[in-house]
């Protein structure tokens, strides 16, 4: 007994787990259980067909009493991400060379967004930024400060 080896599983010894196989529900065969009227109650619109989806009963549906949503959305659209000529002074205060890696370290943007630069606060250094695009107002505070944007 103690020196027995390990019975190796084979396929006459598979079963399902307890509680698996469910036998299925028989409706409408005698008067036990799901008998007669099949668990659907006496009469009515639910006893004799569905209803559609959203119907409720004659009341005014949640799909029509909310307002239609109107407009477009451009698949095409470019969402930039914005950082403001006073972040990029917060973040680099001696200036320099600035690209998008350098912003999605410092955690301003993330990764894989075009990135554009607005005018709002001061340009304290001279910043040369490659691979972004400026509004007209942060490029004449850039350029006033020294600094240069490569657009991409």
């Amino acid at each position: 007994m103690a020196n027995e080896e390990p019975s190796i599983l084979q396929m006459h010894d598979l079963h399902p787990a307890p509680g698996a196989k469910k036998e299925r529900i028989r409706v409408g065969r005698g008067e036990g259980s799901k008998g007669k009227t099949s668990g659907r109650g006496a009469k009515g619109t639910k006893k004799r067909y569905q209803v559609r989806p959203g119907f409720e009963g004659g009341q005014l549906p949640l799909y029509m009493r909310l307002p239609k949503l109107r407009g477009f959305r451009s698949p095409f659209k470019k969402e930039f991400q914005v950082v403001n000529v006073s972040a990029l002074s917060d973040l680099f205060p001696q200036g320099g060379d600035i690209t998008v890696e350098d912003l999605v370290s410092k955690g301003a943007v993330r990764s894989g967004y075009p990135v554009k630069i607005l005018g709002d606060g001061e340009a304290t250094a001279a910043f040369n930024l490659k691979g972004v695009v400026a509004s007209a107002s942060a490029l004449r505070k850039i350029e006033a400060a020294g600094g240069s944007v490569a657009q991409n």
